[in-house]
């Protein structure tokens, strides 16, 4: 009888002995960001009527495919960025009447105005440089898929549509810095934008 007082005895004295392990949750972090250092150079592609400066830290990538059938014009390509996992969109159209026209108009403001539903605000400039350089630039606000979009065109011959989107489900406040810094090249792009003759 002592023997099984004395297990029972030694049962709860090891057992008091064990300490679970107290876990404390880790601060709560953003990730780093490693800006990469702002230089450019030229997109002059045989198989597009333009030319502009983008930077050298996103790469030019052409569309192969849309919905599994060839593009509709072989100007349609991404500028994807590798160091912030986003890509900017662009199509190319050439306008061949002024129907044309008025049609890529409309779907472009129709496209950003999609973005309606998710979006706190959207600003649309319009911007207009030298050599039949115009366009609009929508600047969306809150938790869209897009946060930037644009067009280019001479309103006679060229329309380019464009837009900016990052692969991550991040809260629009957490990307804005990242978005600003984008922003800034993309600007430079429409800037330097000219039409081949």
């Amino acid at each position: 009888m002592k023997g099984y007082f004395a297990a029972v005895f030694l049962f709860f004295i090891a057992l008091a002995s064990c300490e679970s392990p107290v876990y404390t949750p880790k601060p709560r972090a953003f990730p780093k960001v490693e800006y990469p250092e702002r230089a450019y150079q030229k997109f002059d592609k045989d198989y597009c009527q333009f030319s502009f400066e983008y930077p050298t830290y996103a790469a030019v990538v052409k569309d192969e495919k849309y919905f599994d059938n060839a593009p509709k014009h072989p100007c349609w390509f991404d500028l994807y960025i590798a160091n912030f996992d986003s890509r900017l969109h662009c199509t190319y159209y050439p306008i061949e009447s002024r129907n044309d026209f008025e049609k890529l108009l409309v779907d472009a403001f129709e496209l950003a105005g999609k973005h309606n539903m998710r979006a706190d605000y959207i600003d649309e400039i319009p911007f207009q440089y030298g050599n039949g350089v115009q366009g609009y630039t929508f600047e969306i606000e809150g938790a869209a898929a897009s946060p930037y979009q644009f067009f280019v065109t001479d309103s006679t011959q060229h329309f380019l549509r464009a837009s900016l989107y990052f692969n991550t489900q991040a809260r629009p406040d957490s990307l804005a810095p990242i978005y600003e810094f984008v922003k800034e090249d993309l600007q430079h792009m429409i800037e330097t934008f000219a039409w081949k003759k």
